[in-house]
């Protein structure tokens, strides 16, 4: 589909959904988001839902101005994936000890390494990012040993490793994760201070709180945010490159092969420009989707996951949907759906089967089919996953 307009007080709305299956939470976001004074576009991807200060799956264009909250509390969260040498008929038919190896190399939930590791090829830039930590926000300075040691981990929540088959029997390794509690706190602070300016105490929701330019507050935001979705890369990196290792080893007769990653944030601010105006643009559950622009449309632990490659639309500010996008919340999952319900979403898939994992059953997300229908003027696939190894936190 194209886009449907809706009214906003500053800014028309451009919704890549139907409008009337937009919860009204989130849609009263959006009209809030719509009446901030430096904003330039709004447009809202088919697996738009309520967020703290900003809707997941909005992209917001703002000229001089930043909004924290419209960036998400996991900065530089995304994806990454990579096509194989390995094929359907190389597998065994028992794949638990493949996931075992995979949560063995990976820690996930709290989990952390015992020491640093450095992404393969990253080479001196990897030396000046860990020094550019000293100029980070004060109130995490003392956290370093832990980002240190949580470099190249999983965390939990919707965050995943997944063994996938694509529709040809090609195997791809795929994960989705961001820049763990270091994001997450550098994040929540300065969410903090940008509510606590002048400029926004008259602002709809508190919580769309911004930094304008050329101010302190603005500059001490940037290079943590960018040191931030910085850290989210290299996490995805290190993660990858474990991940390959387990299964250079499982599949040693096989002496597999890896195709180039591909990598895309969906939670993070880009610089770009628009009819002739340069903008900071939020993309809060979104991802790039410029022209030739390689992405990663995931659905849920049982159903699949799309590779794309962007069209370039820029009514949509070059964007696509980060993901399926839940349909209910956590708490509403875990008092719908039980176990059981569980075990029959996720057949085919090794994968956990238990309370913990309840609010993350596929029946809790919108359809990934319907979602990628509703943006075909966005992106192309490129390839349909379907997962038979997920491990999450």
């Amino acid at each position: 589909m194209s886009y449907v307009e809706v009214p906003g007080e500053k800014v028309p709305i451009r919704m890549w959904t139907d409008p009337a299956s937009v919860e009204d939470v989130a849609m009263q976001q959006l009209r809030n988001v719509a009446t901030l004074p430096w904003i330039k576009g709004l447009a809202v991807m088919p697996d738009v839902h309520f967020g703290k200060g900003a809707t997941v799956g909005s992209v917001i264009a703002m000229q001089g101005a930043v909004c924290p909250a419209a960036v998400g509390v996991d900065i530089g969260c995304g994806m990454s994936a990579v096509k194989t040498s390995l094929t359907a008929n190389d597998l065994p038919g028992d794949l638990s000890r493949l996931r075992s190896r995979i949560e063995q190399a990976i820690p996930v939930g709290r989990g952390m390494h015992d020491e640093l590791i450095e992404p393969d090829g990253v080479g001196p830039r990897w030396d000046d990012f860990w020094e550019r930590f000293d100029g980070i926000a004060e109130s995490v300075k003392f956290r370093q040993q832990r980002a240190v040691r949580q470099m190249g981990t999983l965390g939990q929540g919707n965050h995943f490793v997944e063994f996938c088959l694509d529709s040809t029997g090609s195997v791809w390794l795929m994960l989705h994760s961001g820049s763990r509690n270091i994001g997450n706190e550098l994040a929540d602070f300065h969410i903090g201070v940008a509510r606590g300016l002048p400029h926004n105490q008259d602002l709809i929701d508190p919580d769309l709180a911004v930094f304008v330019s050329d101010t302190q507050e603005m500059g001490a935001y940037r290079n943590d945010l960018f040191w931030a979705q910085e850290y989210a890369s290299y996490n995805r990196a290190v993660m990858m490159d474990l991940f390959k290792n387990v299964v250079r080893k499982e599949f040693k007769k096989a002496k597999v092969t890896f195709e180039p990653v591909i990598s895309c944030h969906h939670n993070y601010v880009s610089e770009e420009r628009y009819d002739g105006m340069d903008l900071l643009v939020t993309r809060k559950g979104a991802i790039r989707a410029g022209s030739g622009d390689y992405g990663i449309i995931p659905g849920s632990m049982g159903t699949g996951s799309y590779i794309v490659k962007g069209l370039g639309n820029e009514a949509s500010f070059n964007s696509a949907s980060h993901g399926a996008g839940r349909k209910m919340s956590r708490n509403a999952a875990r008092k719908k759906f039980s176990v059981r319900d569980l075990e029959d979403q996720t057949r085919g898939v090794e994968c956990r089967k238990d309370s913990g994992v309840v609010d993350e059953i596929p029946g809790a997300y919108k359809p990934i089919e319907k979602v990628i229908d509703q943006q075909k003027d966005l992106v192309e696939v490129v390839a349909k996953l379907k997962q038979i190894v997920c491990v999450k936190g």
